[in-house]
């Protein structure tokens, strides 16, 4: 099936049903953490880059994120979309679909995964709010009105950045080139500057033990359940910037870490000192 969308034509997306929590997210938005503004973003970032990239867009622009059952979306007309990261029961992942005025995307039975992203061309449009047109529902800032979708709202996506005919049946990721999503991934990491500090028994721990992520996560940090870090003796740090993939234990020994890490951690491998 070939299809020839026109420069400058849009659609408008009618949300039939919600899910269980769909958003608007981008790569997320820079340059405001000393305000308290977290970069938030896509929870798989190279997920939503592939769909943007499957149907034509910049890999920057806004497509809809998924948790658990997604949402029932309406058509007003042609439109080509992709769908990565979660995989949905009869709905064809990594690789460009064809809709016809009208037709509806069910997202709503989950087969594997925890998140996934819809990406249309021409992308969500969306005003953005400090540069990003990501949802930060905490603080009701960016997508649509700061929230998750509910039914009956009508998205609009932007001008198509392309004009040919494609095979879009041909239009897919090769399986070799997508992320190695695994029920208890192993996670790297280099050791900082206060390693010495931590006891025997707690270095033993971090790169013994497997750690599960809490349901207190979110998109500033995943918070990991797992044997207690102590310290060698009582020690205060002055106070210093984190960045992504960094691994802070708080107080209490428990652990928060960049959401950028995964999901279970099967165990933590050390790389390099």
């Amino acid at each position: 099936m070939n299809v020839s969308p026109s420069i400058g034509a849009g659609c408008r997306i009618e949300v039939l049903k919600p899910g269980v929590s769909t958003t608007v997210q981008d790569l997320g938005r820079t340059g405001f953490q000393h305000f308290g503004v977290p970069g938030g973003g896509a929870m798989d970032r190279t997920a939503l880059r592939i769909a943007n990239l499957l149907v034509g867009n910049s890999e920057h622009a806004a497509a809809l994120e998924t948790t658990m059952a997604g949402p029932v979306l309406r058509f007003d007309v042609d439109a080509i979309v992709a769908v990565g990261g979660a995989r949905f029961a009869g709905v064809k992942s990594w690789q460009t679909l064809f809709l016809k005025a009208g037709e509806t995307l069910s997202l709503t039975h989950l087969e594997a995964g925890c998140r996934g992203y819809m990406a249309v061309a021409g992308g969500i449009a969306v005003k953005p709010v400090m540069g990003s047109a990501s949802t930060f529902t905490r603080a009701k800032l960016g997508g649509l009105a700061g929230r998750m979708l509910r039914a009956g709202d009508v998205l609009e996506t932007g001008s198509v950045l392309f004009h040919h005919a494609i095979a879009i049946e041909h239009w897919h990721i090769s399986p070799a080139m997508l992320p190695a999503y695994v029920a208890e991934p192993t996670v790297r990491v280099i050791q900082g500057p206060q390693w010495p500090l931590f006891s025997e028994d707690a270095q033993r721990a971090l790169f013994g033990e497997a750690f599960a992520v809490s349901p207190k996560s979110d998109r500033m940090g995943l918070r990991l359940i797992g044997s207690a870090l102590t310290l060698r003796e009582p020690h205060e740090i002055m106070s210093e910037a984190v960045g992504f993939g960094s691994i802070q234990v708080l107080p209490m020994g428990s652990r928060l870490c960049s959401w950028r890490t995964g999901r279970r951690l099967a165990g933590i491998q050390k790389s390099g000192t």
